[in-house]
């Protein structure tokens, strides 16, 4: 499976600002930029989590149809 996101990352002074454009939510900070990069996974990874659980909540009891998407260039 390939899907790719773009991450954007900002030197400002206090180190890295990130976010991935595609994932609005999706955003943190560092004091460099390889800390930076470490809590943007992090933050994909809790984005993507709070969003299924909020679908999960909004469905509950309702008739769905779940099946994997995956995304190729």
């Amino acid at each position: 499976m390939a899907v790719e996101l773009t991450a954007v990352y900002r030197a400002v002074p206090e180190g890295y600002i990130a976010f991935v454009e595609e994932l609005p939510g999706a955003n943190t900070q560092g004091a460099t930029l390889d800390e930076a990069r470490a809590n943007l996974r992090e933050a994909v990874v809790l984005v993507m989590e709070a969003n299924r659980a909020m679908a999960e909540e909004d469905l509950a009891g309702a008739a769905v149809i779940r099946e994997p998407l995956r995304l190729s260039a």
